[in-house]
Formats: C-alpha cells, structure tokens, sequence
C-alpha cells in the first residue's frame, strides 16, 4: 500500500490550523477583494454581523482568470429573499467587472444559525478553519477548536447519500450539451473528493483543502479506488462534460463511498430543511 503524504494542517496541539489570510491574497486580486468588501458593506449596512474570504483566493492559490472569488457573509437576523438575490447580483457585477475571477460564490446564512448546536461540526467548523475574516466580528471567537476526528468527518461529509437522488435529478435535467454537464462535473468532483478525503482523515490525522493532495491521502488508504478519487480530483479543477462522467458519479463511485463513509463514520445528523 503506497505511503499517504506527510499529515499537515494541524496547530501544535493538534487542532486544524484556520487556513488563509488577507496577506496571502496575490496582489491581482485584491481590488477584487476591496471591491467585494465595500459592496457588501454598502449592501448590508448594520445588519451585516460579518464577512470572509474562503477559498483559493486567501490561500493565496488562486489562477488568474481561471479562479472563483468565495464569500460568506452573515447578517444579524435570517436571510430574506431579498438578500439571496442581492448576494446573487453583487456577484455576477464582480464576475463582469474583474476579468481576474471566474465568477463568484456567495454563501449567505444568519448569525445564529452558524452558531447553532446542530451546525457546530459543519458551518461552524468551517467559518473557524476554512474561513478568513473579511469584516465585522470573528465567530470563530465563539466556538470551539477542531480535531480531524470521526465525529468532523460525520458532520461534513456523512450525508453523500442524502445527497445522490437530487444529483440524479440535477444530471436528468440538465441540457444535453457538454457545456451544460461541464459545472456539474466540476462541482460533483469536488464533492466526492472531499468526502473521499474526510473518509480517511482521521486516520491521515491531518488537514488539506488542495483536493490533489486530498486524493492522495485517499488512494493510500483504498488503493482499489484511488485512481478513481484522483480523476476526480483532476476533474475538480478542470471539469469535462462527458455524460459517462457524471454516471459513473451517480452509479458507482458515489453509492460505494456513500456506503462505506455510513459503515466508518455514520450518518451525519439531519438539518431542519432536510
């Protein structure tokens, strides 16, 4: 069985280091970034609690042209409509004015939601390790330190089954076109190399959201699968919008992982939406 990579990502106390920083942002995308803090200041005003940077961008990882630009904002109260929609045009204003980005995501969620006990193993988790403070008040300051143990695992990626029936869906009603299947590509790959990943990092004992490195930790762990895991790794990056690609997702490599995630670490615990 080959050798994993070198476990990384952990403070001195073996807790998940937060990952990213306003300094490492390169500098061809810091007007992007300015220009993403002032507008959602001017958009939000008082009832912003906070905002951060996730990503490659603060990673200091980004591809000039090639790379998204990802934010979280959280407002004092639950988000309205009104508010996804004006996350959603701020963004595509950003994407047409800085040719450096290709596109922008924008997650959106209230103050106390990301607070919240059922969320404090998943988007809270992720505000205090994957996210770097944009503006406002640090949540990170009222949670707890992160260990990669089975009990993260479950409650980030454990729900792949859940998942696979909308993915389904999402693959049956899409334009039979490559341009069509090719984000979805993307963003399933993604997916299950993360879930891949989480699958086994308990036992790597580390942290990396490189997801070529997160395959890697995968394949040393299931040989049998790992060329799979690093395929769609490389697809996370640069998707294709073959058809077999997204069944194969579907059929196989999803079902598989969905079951042995359940049989390792769980099922992640139900949201109120689900």
């Amino acid at each position: 069985m080959p050798e994993p990579p070198v476990p990384h990502g952990l403070d001195d106390l073996g807790f998940i280091a937060r990952e990213g920083s306003l300094a490492r942002v390169p500098p061809v995308f810091r007007p992007v970034v300015a220009a993403a803090r002032d507008r959602v200041l001017d958009g939000f005003g008082a009832r912003l609690h906070s905002a951060y940077l996730y990503g490659s961008i603060p990673r200091g990882t980004a591809r000039v042209g090639r790379s998204d630009l990802d934010l979280l904002v959280a407002l004092r109260e639950e988000p309205t409509d009104a508010d996804r929609e004006a996350v959603r045009a701020l963004g595509e204003a950003l994407d047409k004015e800085f040719p450096q980005i290709d596109g922008v995501g924008t997650l959106l969620y209230g103050r106390d939601r990301l607070l919240s006990e059922p969320e404090r193993y998943d988007l809270a988790w992720f505000v205090a390790c994957l996210c770097t403070p944009l503006l406002g008040e640090d949540l990170a300051e009222y949670l707890p330190r992160y260990r990669p143990d089975s009990l993260l695992a479950r409650e980030t990626n454990g729900d792949l089954a859940h998942w696979l029936p909308r993915w389904r869906e999402r693959i049956a009603a899409a334009e039979d076109t490559e341009e069509a299947r090719r984000p979805l590509v993307r963003f399933m790959s993604r997916h299950l190399a993360r879930t891949g990943f989480t699958l086994v990092m308990p036992r790597w004992n580390g942290w990396t959201s490189d997801l070529r490195e997160m395959a890697d930790v995968f394949g040393a762990y299931y040989p049998q699968r790992a060329a799979q895991l690093r395929t769609a790794a490389e697809y996370g990056y640069e998707p294709v919008g073959a058809p077999d690609v997204l069944r194969s997702y579907v059929d196989d490599l999803g079902p598989w992982l969905a079951t042995e995630y359940a049989r390792v670490h769980g099922v992640k615990a139900p949201r109120p939406e689900d």
